[in-house]
């Protein structure tokens, strides 16, 4: 069964280039020219990935995502933006893109970069069915942490986290008392590591931290390992 790509552009000769080559890649491919037309095919043809231009008329893509984001779906999406700007780049990526790629590119680095995320996105679908029982919930202090719901809970309240958040304070706690490098880090949850920039790391850790620290400059959580990156804990007192 092929995979469904949706592409939102509002350049009719980039929309046509990434139809023809990923479609000769063996994707089924279907489009929209702008954002409210792209949220709505989004929700209503679930597709497997979707190839999201910042730059669109009527919604951007930033508004798109989160928008998107903001209603549980989670479908995996690869921004693409004119724009070189790396405070772009980091807020895409916190409002819960998958990648994000800068114009001009080439359609096979396209398809490249569309393979990679829906391996990921695939590979750890049938992990997280597999282990589906197991992970029921996970408990440190007074975090609780839904994984199949991509909920979680502090002091009993909902936490309002981006999707990016969420699966690295999923990740942190998953692996409880190990210390994981800002590399690590990048390579778990973003599954690239943008030249080795992890700073997107310390700014993630910092919202974190401002949801679940009573002190966020005496975390008792997410503690900073010096010289080496973080680690999420059992908290000693609270």
């Amino acid at each position: 069964m092929k995979n469904k790509i949706l592409v939102v552009d509002d350049e009719q000769s980039i929309v046509t280039l990434l139809q023809y080559n990923l479609k000769q890649a063996g994707f089924d491919v279907i489009t929209a020219m702008d954002g409210e037309e792209g949220k709505r095919l989004a929700e209503t043809e679930a597709p497997d990935i979707i190839v999201l231009d910042l730059m669109l008329p009527k919604m951007d893509g930033m508004e798109v995502c989160k928008q998107l984001r903001q209603d549980r779906i989670m479908t995996p999406i690869l921004m693409l933006t004119a724009k070189d700007d790396e405070f772009d780049k980091i807020l895409g990526l916190e409002l819960g893109a998958d990648d994000y790629m800068v114009k001009p590119f080439s359609p096979r680095e396209v398809i490249a970069r569309v393979k990679a995320i829906l391996r990921r996105t695939q590979t750890q679908a049938v992990i997280e069915n597999e282990n589906e029982n197991e992970n029921d919930q996970i408990q440190i202090g007074k975090l609780l942490i839904y994984p199949e719901k991509y909920e979680a809970y502090f002091n009993e309240d909902l936490l309002e986290l981006t999707l990016k958040e969420f699966e690295l304070l999923l990740y942190l706690a998953q692996n409880k008392g190990r210390v994981l490098t800002r590399d690590q880090l990048l390579s778990a949850v973003w599954n690239y590591d943008f030249a080795g920039d992890t700073r997107i790391v310390d700014v993630h850790i910092s919202h974190l931290r401002e949801k679940i620290e009573v002190e966020t400059k005496r975390p008792v959580y997410i503690k900073t390992v010096r010289g080496l990156g973080y680690k999420l804990e059992e908290p000693k007192t609270e």
